[in-house]
């Protein structure tokens, strides 16, 4: 019984995957028609679809919305009683049907029309109602569902929600939509915190900032770095300018080359020209260059290179970047 579940499932997905290559050759003159009249939309993109269309209808909408192309979802039962208020002549209307003939769909369409709103269908059938009465047909259709009955949506859901996808990042790169414009509608959770956080969020600044002069002794760094806890400490001369770094990796290696840690000075065992960042450097692009180069804390300076602040891979796990 378990090999027949298996054998069934790689089945649906081996039928999935078929559909979703099939896929390509809808990506015509139409799907670009569509792109340009949403570009050109001034209003919102009105998402309609009935039973399990109107369930991938929903995260399309939510989709758009998160990527630049505001939107929303409306059940064509309600749209008829009411709903059709939230429709206006700047906006877009997207019917989403596989058969292209869902009652409830089709028969709000004269009112769209007369409202002026432009419609784009995205059915899997170019000859049906609602592809011939939209302004531009994406075609969805797949030879063959997963559902062994070809009764339930399976493989026909999987492709629309996928051209879905495909429409709203289409237009996510003609718009030249950034991550800061992302981060504006994603200011909660971990993803906010990564896309809007700066070391000036994260890092430990004032006093909390290690810091030990060139001419001080391994020793005395030593205590700075087990008082601060950030495993180093920035090293500066006599106008407080950072010179270099000295970390737990650096004490390691001088303990293993016998160097004498109370008489020798910091200025001969620092690593010179340290990674610095900027106060307003966002915490994920920190994250990156400590990534990138294989460390574990950066030293935040001024304009003038004077140490403000400091972080290590902690702060950030902490802060929930990582």
């Amino acid at each position: 019984m378990s090999q027949s579940f298996i054998a069934t499932a790689q089945r649906v997905l081996e039928i999935e995957q078929t559909a979703l290559q099939e896929l390509h050759q809808y990506l015509d003159a139409q799907f670009i028609q569509a792109c340009e009249m949403i570009m050109a939309c001034s209003g919102r993109v009105i998402v309609i679809g009935m039973g399990k269309s109107g369930h991938v209808g929903n995260k399309i909408a939510a989709t758009l919305a998160s990527t630049g192309t505001p939107a929303f979802f409306v059940h064509p039962g309600e749209a008829s009683h009411g709903d059709l208020g939230m429709i206006t002549e700047n906006d877009i209307v997207m019917l989403i049907s596989n058969s292209g003939e869902t009652h409830e769909i089709v028969s709000i369409i004269p009112v769209i029309k007369r409202i002026g709103a432009p419609m784009i269908a995205m059915t899997g059938n170019p000859q049906s109602s609602m592809a011939t009465l939209a302004d531009a047909h994406i075609c969805i259709k797949v030879s063959q569902e997963a559902c062994p009955l070809g009764l339930a949506p399976t493989a026909s859901t999987t492709a629309t929600l996928a051209m879905g996808d495909a429409l709203a990042v289409a237009l996510l790169e003609a718009k030249g939509f950034t991550a800061d414009d992302f981060a504006l509608s994603h200011p909660g959770g971990s993803l906010g915190k990564r896309l809007l956080l700066t070391l000036n969020d994260v890092m430990h600044s004032g006093d909390d900032v290690p810091r030990s002069h060139q001419s001080q002794s391994i020793k005395e760094a030593l205590l700075e770095i087990s008082s601060k806890g950030l495993g180093m400490t920035a090293v500066v001369d006599d106008n407080e300018r950072l010179v270099g770094l000295f970390t737990d990796g650096d004490l390691r290696r001088v303990l293993e080359q016998r160097v004498d840690i109370h008489n020798t000075a910091l200025i001969e065992v620092m690593t010179p020209n340290c990674t610095t960042a900027d106060a307003h450097m966002l915490a994920a692009e920190a994250l990156k260059i400590m990534e990138q180069k294989r460390i574990n804390g950066l030293i935040v300076t001024d304009h003038e290179q004077r140490p403000i602040g400091a972080l290590n891979t902690q702060d950030l796990l902490r802060a929930g970047v990582i």
